[in-house]
């Protein structure tokens, strides 16, 4: 089975969803069952392996989302870039819009944020 073997055994650091290019990418059904292989294996061997869903994440919200499912699958300790990374090239804008509208308490105009 190919989640009993999250890859770790031939010398990944990590596992991700997919390229994040493919018209499916990352989802929470088939993050968990990662997740708890990764857990699975930490549990045998001792040795943490990293995850990194790509694809699809495009905002502030959606990567709350990915935190939280890390946090509840596989605790604190990954919520660190040696484990846990996001592969969402999009999600860098709306992060500065977020914070853009925390701090000044409005939405940022398109001239406000040139690089979104």
């Amino acid at each position: 089975m190919a989640a009993h073997n999250p890859g770790t055994e031939f010398g990944s650091d990590f596992i991700k969803t997919s390229t994040g290019k493919e018209t499916v990418n990352a989802t929470f059904s088939v993050a968990v069952v990662m997740l708890r292989a990764i857990r699975d294996f930490f549990w045998k061997t001792g040795n943490k392996v990293g995850f990194k869903p790509a694809g699809g994440i495009r905002t502030a919200k959606d990567s709350l989302a990915w935190l939280s499912l890390i946090k509840e699958e596989l605790g604190d300790e990954w919520l660190k870039p040696e484990l846990f990374r996001i592969g969402a090239s999009a999600l860098l804008s709306d992060i500065e819009r977020q914070i853009y509208h925390h701090v000044t308490g409005r939405y940022a105009a398109y001239h406000d944020l040139p690089m979104s």
